[in-house]
């Protein structure tokens, strides 16, 4: 065994930034779709929480030298 299929594993904030990444996608279509403005609102909300999200994880996978699609 070597040590290079460390390499090509994928990491759990690998994961993450992939999820945060559609979850922010299907609020900001929930939020286009929204009935009510307070609805709207608050789907945009949590497709920008998620968009944080999905940045801290990409952060954490840049500090380890790798990028989203490294799997």
């Amino acid at each position: 065994m070597s040590d290079v299929t460390g390499l090509n594993r994928v990491t759990l904030d690998g994961q993450l930034v992939v999820y945060w990444e559609r979850e922010a996608a299907r609020f900001d279509d929930l939020a286009k779709r929204a009935s009510f403005k307070w609805m709207a609102r608050s789907y945009a909300r949590r497709a920008e929480r998620a968009r944080s999200l999905a940045d801290t994880s990409r952060t954490r996978e840049a500090a380890r030298g790798r990028g989203v699609g490294s799997a």
